[in-house]
């Protein structure tokens, strides 16, 4: 059996916590394998509304096995939240969350770090979340870090006091004053001793030598990877489908589908390149109808259309091999549609990504007529408005990949399935 891979093709934000929820009845496990608590995937069924951080989104699923990858960051208060949330709408996690012993901790002096690297800046800041995922990395690839298995060592205080002691002396470089809060974080670390710790790279490889089903969820989005994505202005992991690789203890040739999740337009959060952005009544609209703010961050996004150069790039570099469109319903009222097809560059014109996005390119457009009317009732894809579908068969023809889902609405029962 192979590791089906669900990821997003754009600045994050694009719709992934409900489409695992509504994918997951197909599996048997859902696993996360990277970033922390900056990623924000909401989820809406049965006059529920959920954001969830660093939980999968396979969770509300009865017989769901759900497991939080090493290539994930954790801190404990945020996580420890997240428990009380989920347990009190009912949910046994005990039966369904597994967490890696190899995942690493966010502890409170990570989160400072962040907050003073960010406001020395100024205007040059990349736009973090502030929830210490850059720190932690930082400290992971630095060999400095505190995995989850070490909670449960006899000297974790210790190994805990020393990493803490290293940040102090870091942070005397910046004119920054704070306050270290620890009681939430031990608190979510002796939370945290009541579940499972696994290594997941054998549990999930056995699932798969047993035939079981695995989906495992990205976070973030392909254009704030690392190394692929808008660098500076980018996360501090892996986000595409080789992340999962890393992330879950997986060879290549355990992927199987890749389901590439985009906008029907684009949003950003926070600094940095976006080509068709839209600083205007129509990005206000988007903004409005889309209600465009972060779950994470409660900012509100930078709208603009969709980006095919873009799209097209992340579909290369992450093998899609099915696309899934949301927010479609934020467009009915657009009489005219706009995507950008090509980049003019000082003058010539180019189709492909390039190694730098800067104020000179100026996106290339083709326009689309709209549909003008609601599609959040429909729930068969021949019941779309022609316009829609026009809208849809030219991305699967620039892409080369079909489109098989189309979300229509915030809520898991508002989904085409094709």
């Amino acid at each position: 059996m192979k590791t089906d891979v669900l990821l997003g093709l754009q600045w994050g934000d694009e719709g992934k916590g409900k489409v695992v929820d509504v994918l997951t009845p197909q599996y048997d496990i859902v696993a996360r394998f990277q970033g922390g608590p900056n990623a924000g995937h909401s989820l809406e069924f049965d006059d529920i509304e959920m954001v969830l951080h660093t939980i999968p989104s396979g969770i509300f699923r009865e017989n769901i096995i759900n497991i939080i990858g090493n290539g994930v960051v954790i801190d404990p208060a945020i996580i420890n939240s997240e428990f009380e949330t989920i347990t009190k709408l009912g949910v046994n996690l005990f039966d369904k969350l597994l967490i890696s012993r190899k995942a690493h901790l966010i502890i409170p002096t990570h989160r400072i770090i962040d907050a003073a690297s960010e406001a020395s800046k100024g205007k040059t800041k990349i736009g973090s979340t502030l929830k210490g995922i850059g720190p932690a990395y930082m400290d992971k690839t630095g060999r400095n870090g505190l995995r989850v298995g070490e909670i449960l060592e006899p000297n974790f205080k210790q190994r805990y006091e020393t990493l803490k002691k290293k940040h102090i002396e870091f942070l005397k470089q910046f004119d920054y004053k704070y306050t270290i809060e620890e009681k939430d974080f031990f608190e979510g670390v002796e939370s945290l001793k009541r579940f499972p710790f696994v290594d997941s790279e054998f549990v999930i490889n056995q699932a798969l030598q047993q035939n079981k089903k695995v989906l495992a969820e990205g976070a973030q989005g392909t254009l704030l990877d690392i190394d692929f994505g808008t660098y500076p202005y980018v996360t501090s992991s892996s986000t595409i489908c080789a992340g999962a690789c890393t992330g879950l203890g997986i060879a290549p040739k355990s992927i199987g589908e890749v389901y590439g999740i985009f906008k029907a337009y684009c949003t950003r959060v926070g600094s940095g390149p976006f080509p068709t952005e839209q600083i205007n009544e129509t990005g206000e609209k988007l903004r409005a109808v889309g209600h465009e703010f972060g779950a994470t961050t409660g900012r509100p996004r930078r709208t603009g259309w969709l980006d095919m150069v873009a799209l097209k790039y992340s579909v290369m570099i992450n093998g899609v091999t099915q696309l899934i469109m949301t927010k479609s319903d934020v467009l009915d009222t657009f009489e005219t549609i706009k995507v950008a097809v090509a980049y003019n560059i000082n003058g010539k014109e180019i189709s492909e990504f390039p190694y730098e996005l800067s104020d000179s390119i100026q996106p290339v457009y083709k326009e689309f007529r709209g549909w003008n009317r609601s599609i959040a009732p429909i729930r068969k894809y021949g019941e779309l408005p022609a316009e829609l579908r026009e809208y849809i068969l030219f991305i699967e023809n620039e892409t080369g990949v079909p489109v098989k889902i189309v979300s229509v609405g915030p809520n898991r029962e508002e989904t085409i399935i094709k």
